[in-house]
């Protein structure tokens, strides 16, 4: 008997009531419930259609630079006790309140150096609009910046460039539009950091309610050597040559508005991590390798709010963490649209990913949605662990497989995982289209305690390395390709319902090779070209194998008592040679059956996936019968394996 005791990698100690909650809720209903569940997938906000009715959906074009509106000075009174510095298009306006013992100001056509000399915390406003000038600020103390409908283009430089080391507080001023615009070549002075158009060798803080639109043209739009929290606001980065937003020890993103358009990464966290835990942030990349969120470390989404990537650049990704990733709410929509390619450097492939963490994701809860179109594109791509808690996942890959040579290729695929994968609960549409691209893989265990699946994949729908393990949930495989639900090692089933098609000979509904198949619960219709046979020394449930050579549309399995075991249509026809593996609690022991085809299905309805419960069956011709007093039983025989 092959079980695996699972027990969820430790989630961070703020988790913990979550994942009590979660694993609560995920209880599976007694076998002989099943059919009364009250989770089926059929309602009307998951109803799956006809593969033949979906519209394969394509990632547009990308629309191409916003422009800029002209920028209106629309400053506001602000009562505070502050440096003022308001620009405009042939001079400057300074007022400072503070001594010459406090804060130090020199300005040269435009370009202004602010040094505060003491430990006070200073407030510095800034105004007007200039086309060639530059603010940079010196000083050992923390300090608050506010944006009060200013417009800087500073052609050799960084438009803002604080030198302090300590935390910078901006103020986007409410009702207030502000603009910073660098050049594409910068003059260095005293070989001072300037990475971006907004520079800062300490910590940044952006809050209030204006709005703030920057132009990186020479490298970063938004960089700190230290953190970027963003608390509220209306960031808007129509260009950045490099990230949009680049920090070195994390993003800390609470609120706003966040819309960035970049080459490299939308946010890129060099040295630590990122989170978002609430805010609007809408990403486009639209260079080679230019992801939308990359981290060094963890990366963290809980928010109320929405994450919209889309990526046009080759190998890129939606989410990069180089470490674990845990989504625990959100709604998250991540588009790719560019192939793969081989590295030299790597000597490997790199492709696209929606997800990409080289650790261990968790997904707690969300509505997420990833598209990739790109050769060799995946949904989901992770190094180490995924567990999915529950969520509302749709992932769609429509590329073709990359062959670099004869050694070396990858396919599009939904979701790869090389450590385990595991499924407690959710809702879960998966489509691929191409060559060799599977719908769900783990390189190790893969095991389903609940949750509702609809996955239609050119190649296996379900794939595991080692083990499958499936105890409760809803699923519907349909491969195209190959088989339903392969695995290369084992497989138990002690639980759910489970509609597996595979396509025609040697492909099966249900594959696990010459490994062991234990089904000690659940409702498994397995059809295809084959089958795997269950083991009968590790069975609880009796099963039963029919084969065929002729083309059949429904199934009808009856005892000699006239109970119903299995009222069903087959959602794809096979025009010959196709097996069906059939196991479920309403075959009884030392019971005699007899299977009917081909007849008729009225009343009742289709719980799931052309499983009919109250129907009435007619017309149907009788092709065997099998007794329940052995575990496994057979009927029937195709062209390729008979009996």
């Amino acid at each position: 008997m092959f079980y695996i005791s699972y027990k969820p990698r430790k989630p961070k100690l703020y988790l913990f009531v979550i994942y009590a909650i979660i694993i609560t809720l995920l209880s599976c209903s007694d076998d002989k419930d099943l059919y009364e569940n009250e989770r089926i997938w059929n309602n009307e906000d998951i109803e799956i259609t006809d593969e033949e009715d979906e519209t394969i959906p394509q990632i547009p074009t990308d629309s191409g630079d916003p422009g800029d509106n002209p920028l209106i000075t629309n400053s506001q009174n602000l009562d505070i006790t502050a440096l003022r510095i308001c620009f405009s298009s042939d001079s400057i306006m300074i007022e400072n309140p503070y001594s010459e013992d406090v804060v130090v100001i020199n300005e040269s056509d435009g370009h202004v150096i602010i040094k505060n000399q003491t430990d006070e915390e200073l407030n510095y406003i800034l105004s007007g609009i200039t086309e060639n000038g530059s603010v940079k600020i010196y000083g050992e103390k923390k300090f608050n910046l506010y944006l009060n409908g200013v417009g800087i283009t500073n052609p050799n430089g960084a438009a803002i460039n604080n030198q302090c080391g300590k935390k910078a507080t901006v103020y986007l001023v409410d009702g207030t539009t502000n603009r910073l615009i660098d050049g594409e070549e910068y003059i260095s002075i005293n070989d001072e950091d300037m990475k971006g158009t907004f520079f800062s060798e300490g910590q940044l803080i952006f809050e209030g309610g204006g709005t703030l639109e920057i132009r990186g043209k020479n490298k970063h739009a938004i960089c700190s050597d230290d953190y970027i929290q963003i608390s509220s606001g209306n960031i808007w980065i129509k260009e950045a040559a490099s990230d949009a937003i680049h920090a070195n020890d994390y993003v800390l993103i609470e609120g706003g508005i966040i819309t960035t358009r970049s080459i490299g990464e939308g946010i890129e966290c060099e040295k630590g991590y990122v989170e978002i835990l609430g805010g609007t942030v809408e990403i486009i990349t639209i260079g080679k390798k230019g992801h939308g969120i990359k981290s060094k470390t963890t990366t963290l989404v809980n928010t109320t709010g929405t994450i919209n990537i889309t990526t046009y650049g080759d190998a890129s990704k939606g989410f990069n963490s180089e470490e674990d990733m845990e989504i625990i709410n959100g709604t998250i929509y991540i588009q790719t649209a560019g192939d793969a390619f081989w590295e030299e450097e790597e000597a490997d492939i790199s492709s696209c990913a929606g997800i990409k963490c080289d650790k261990n994701l968790n997904i707690y809860s969300g509505d997420i949605t990833i598209i990739s179109v790109g050769s060799g594109g995946k949904g989901i791509n992770i190094t180490g662990d995924l567990n999915i808690y529950n969520a509302n996942l749709i992932i769609y890959t429509t590329g073709d497989q990359y062959v670099y040579d004869r050694n070396n290729d990858t396919a599009a695929k939904a979701i790869r995982v090389k450590g385990d994968l595991i499924i407690y609960d959710g809702v879960i549409k998966i489509r691929t289209y191409k060559t060799e691209a599977e719908g769900l893989e783990s390189k190790s265990n893969f095991v389903i305690k609940g949750g509702n699946l609809d996955v239609r994949a050119y190649d296996d729908c379900i794939n595991a390395g080692t083990h499958i393990q499936i105890d409760g949930g809803y699923i519907y495989c349909l491969s195209s390709a190959n088989d339903g639900i392969d695995s290369n090692g084992t497989l138990s089933v002690t639980g759910g319902i489970i509609v597996s098609a595979g396509t025609t000979s040697p492909e099966a509904g249900i594959d696990c090779d010459n490994g062991d198949f234990e089904i000690t619960g659940g409702i498994i219709i397995g059809i295809g070209g084959d089958t795997s046979t269950p083991t009968s020394r590790l069975c609880t449930q009796p099963s039963v194998v029919f084969k065929t050579s002729s083309n059949i549309s429904t199934i009808y399995i009856e005892s000699d008592s006239g109970e119903q075991a299995l009222v069903f249509k087959l959602p794809v026809n096979y025009s010959r040679n196709m097996a069906v593996l059939f196991s479920s609690p309403e075959l009884k022991s030392n019971t005699n059956y007899t299977i009917y085809t081909n007849g008729d299905i009225s009343g009742g309805s289709n719980y799931f996936y052309g499983i009919y419960t109250g129907a009435t069956y007619s017309n149907g011709s009788s092709v065997g019968t099998f007794s329940t007093s052995s575990m496994v039983s057979s009927v029937g025989s195709n062209l390729n394996r008979p009996f």
